[in-house]
């Protein structure tokens, strides 16, 4: 292990770094001027926005790999989110800075990617499952990527068997900022600049029935992941950023001038 590596996992090194991540996305926050739009269309109407919202609550909000550093960007001040990350010790970083923000994190490995039949057996799997729905079932929201590690837009199923199971909707979401630095990563991560705008965007809800599996089960799969483009797209459409925008594949409209409102 290199020196660095071995520096980054010292105890008061991770968490100097945390504190120091959740101190500049509040930053962020605090100087980016937000727009929020929802699966219903209103976009500048928050009171309309909030009574959407609230009316999926409790829910599984689902993202693309690479916009997941902005995910707490997205959250009021009365909502109550979980999140699961991996117990690898590079995650411990990202733990204390989130709960610093405000979010309820769970550490527990995921059944993921091809191997998720196998993953799913295991302790790790099938704990991260059991964590997920205790908390939806108590009340809070749970927030984490939807996509395959190292496919990136490829929509995991493993999101769909949470709805499935926990009975509670899926919601594409978004939270992108017009100034922001792009990573060369798998993932092409992106890190939140301040002194910009930013768009909160929330997708049409999508449910999984209990019974659900098969080619009924793909077709849900292949939604989620189409809605997971647009409300990306449509989110760099409202910020400005066009060419952010056709990455994710989407035919969007340069979006009209709106009202901005704090979220």
């Amino acid at each position: 292990m290199s020196f660095f590596k071995r520096l980054l996992r010292q105890p008061l090194v991770k968490r100097a770094l945390g504190r120091l991540a959740a101190g500049y996305l509040r930053f962020v926050r605090a100087t980016n001027r937000f727009t929020m739009e929802t699966g219903a269309g209103f976009a500048g109407d928050l009171q309309a926005a909030n009574a959407w919202l609230d009316a999926q609550l409790p829910a599984i909000f689902g993202m693309w790999h690479g916009q997941h550093i902005q995910m707490p960007l997205m959250m009021r001040a009365t909502d109550r989110v979980a999140t699961i990350i991996s117990r690898n010790p590079d995650g411990d970083i990202n733990t204390i800075a989130l709960e610093r923000l405000g979010v309820r994190v769970m550490r527990a490995s995921g059944a993921r990617g091809r191997r998720r039949t196998a993953d799913a057996r295991s302790k790790g799997g099938a704990e991260g499952l059991r964590a997920m729905l205790k908390a939806l079932k108590a009340g809070e929201c749970v927030a984490f990527s939807a996509d395959v590690p190292k496919v990136t837009r490829r929509c995991d199923a493993g999101i769909l068997t949470l709805a499935r199971f926990s009975g509670r909707p899926i919601v594409p979401s978004a939270v992108v900022m017009s100034r922001h630095i792009r990573f060369g990563s798998w993932d092409r991560a992106c890190l939140a600049l301040p002194f910009g705008r930013a768009a909160v965007v929330l997708g049409d809800p999508v449910f999984v029935p209990r019974e659900c599996e098969g080619e009924a089960f793909e077709r849900l799969r292949l939604l989620v992941e189409t809605e997971m483009d647009r409300v990306h797209a449509r989110a760099y459409a409202l910020v400005g950023r066009p060419d952010r925008a056709a990455y994710y594949g989407q035919s969007v409209a340069p979006a009209a001038a709106m009202p901005e409102v704090a979220v």
